[in-house]
């Protein structure tokens, strides 16, 4: 007997993608669910060769749902993951909303799997923000080997994160400069087409924003709180897949070529470096790959026991949907959950 799962936000980017995935890595589900707002009742999405009509989330009983996958937004997160939980449904949320909740394991699964088990608190488990993700993929190899002290990252992260409108105004914008039209700006401060803009998420008073203030915390709660961590986040014209130039100052001697070795054999980690143009990775190569690319690795004579690298992944797949499939398939495989149907 298999499980049943339900999709939050199923209309959206993410949404979408977990559809996708669940199909494409064949998750023991005897049944998926679509589910997204009143307005997108009886819209149609695929799950495999499937077509699946959207339910309404509003009046959906979810007593005999297994998984909730939720990627529908921090104030529909906030409102409804409680209720889904109390059905006892395992909510794996893609939204900032449970993050930073001391009872709410945040997880990735090649990072920190062990954590999921801690769902029980409150039947939530939250996934991290899409930067972070594929960040701490990388990272946690290095810092089992030699101890990170200190990351200095910038991220180039595409319009995906922002959602389908901010890939609208993208390509909207786009086609208006080729056709000498006047280019609108809504979803975005400033124009994007051909543009870069340092600044996603709110400003809060330090003068970071709230997508470097995010990385910081979740690298800490998945990885080491001891880790320092500084970021500047920019958004760039690319649709899909996040770029990262990362920084890294450890505590023990660790070498490129050491690094390049334990990188590779690393779940989740994929290495593309060769000192030859093309011989890394873009996010054209990443957009629709389940990997985190790693490239450019090399020595910082600027710092003791210090490495930089590019770091490229697919941020709508590891950075949300995959991420969330993955932790569902650590629930199972770890014999955390049972279905409902064969318990009763």
């Amino acid at each position: 007997m298999g499980y049943k799962v339900a999709v939050v936000g199923a209309t959206g980017n993410v949404g979408r993608e977990m559809l996708a995935i669940l199909a494409e890595r064949q998750f023991p589900a005897d049944e998926v669910v679509a589910l997204a707002s009143r307005r997108s009742l009886g819209v149609e999405v695929s799950y495999g060769d499937r077509r699946l009509k959207c339910k309404a989330l509003d009046n959906y009983d979810f007593s005999d749902i297994d998984i909730c996958l939720m990627s529908a937004g921090g104030t529909v997160s906030k409102e409804w993951a409680p209720k889904i939980a109390a059905a006892g449904a395992v909510v794996i949320d893609n939204s900032s909303a449970w993050r930073y909740d001391a009872d709410v394991p945040l997880v990735v699964p090649e990072v920190n799997a062990d954590a999921a088990a801690g769902f029980r608190k409150k039947n939530i488990i939250a996934n991290p923000n899409c930067s972070t993700a594929q960040l701490v993929v990388a990272l946690k190899p290095l810092h089992d080997y030699a101890t990170i002290k200190r990351v200095v990252v910038a991220t180039y992260q595409s319009v995906s994160g922002a959602g389908k409108e901010a890939m609208d105004e993208l390509d909207r914008q786009t086609k208006a400069i080729y056709s000498l039209r006047d280019i609108e700006t809504k979803k975005f401060p400033k124009r994007i087409a051909f543009n870069l803009i340092p600044h996603i998420d709110v400003f809060m008073e330090d003068g970071f924003t709230k997508e470097e203030w995010k990385m910081v915390v979740e690298t800490k709660k998945i990885l080491d709180p001891k880790i320092k961590l500084v970021a500047t986040c920019v958004r760039v014209p690319v649709f899909i897949g996040h770029s990262e130039a990362v920084n890294i100052e450890f505590e023990k001697p660790i070498t490129a070529d050491e690094a390049r070795e334990i990188l590779r054999k690393a779940p989740g980690c994929l290495v593309i470096d060769k000192h030859e143009p093309g011989g890394y990775v873009t996010p054209i190569e990443a957009a629709g790959e389940d990997a985190t690319y790693i490239s450019r690795i090399r020595e910082d004579a600027t710092v003791e026991n210090g490495l930089v690298m590019w770091v490229v992944s697919d941020n709508l797949r590891k950075g949300a949907a995959l991420n969330a499939v993955q932790i569902a398939e650590v629930l199972v495989n770890r014999k955390l959950i049972e279905a409902k149907r064969k318990a009763a």
